[in-house]
């Protein structure tokens, strides 16, 4: 179903690492609004959509978020692999690096793990994708709160093609629900009985 090439979506080259950055890069690794969670969210719904429009864009929103996610990991990876402990405790990552050495871990930046708790989905097309869509700008606005704490262009940049990413994903769950209105468009779906 997919064909996964060995290179990443965006560039990533951290040689200035900013370990602050790295751990509220944890929000969008292992928060309840992470790439994670947007990607097992989306691959989790598409099965109850009515449509095949709405299935096929939240598989392929839901495959390039596995891909963001894999971005956001590097990304840490190469801002912590070389980290003393004094620098972790001095970032406030030594509970982490307790725990994970320098590994990388689907946490939020208060070490708070993720769970599949954060993975919405209630089998009504038309809240799923008013998630989507909220989930979306969340996300937005994440990228946009870690860049406003960096001036480092090593992790600006990726965090801007991050950032466009979310718009555009935004953009296309509007068309589904756009699609959804056509279909019911009082806003009640026929339920089987």
């Amino acid at each position: 179903m997919w064909i996964y090439q060995k290179k990443l979506e965006f560039p990533i080259n951290i040689t200035m690492p900013e370990l602050r950055v790295a751990k509220a890069l944890m929000a969008q690794y292992g928060g309840p609004d992470s790439e994670l969670g947007a990607a097992m969210r989306y691959l989790t719904q598409r099965f109850s959509m009515p449509d095949d429009r709405i299935r096929a864009t939240l598989n392929d929103i839901g495959t390039e978020e596995l891909a963001h996610w894999e971005m956001i990991g590097t990304m840490i990876l190469q801002s912590i692999e070389g980290a003393s402990i004094a620098e972790l405790e001095a970032a406030g990552l030594l509970g982490y690096y307790t725990l994970h050495n320098h590994g990388v871990y689907p946490s939020d930046p208060n070490g708070i793990p993720f769970t599949a708790s954060y993975i919405a989905c209630t089998g009504d097309p038309i809240a799923d994708i008013a998630e989507d869509m909220a989930a979306e700008q969340k996300a937005r606005a994440t990228y946009e709160h870690i860049m406003n704490q960096t001036e480092n262009e090593q992790y600006l940049a990726p965090l801007r093609f991050l950032r466009e990413r979310e718009v555009v994903h935004y953009q296309r769950f509007a068309e589904c629900m756009n699609i959804l209105n056509e279909l019911y468009p009082n806003g009640k779906q026929n339920r089987r009985r």
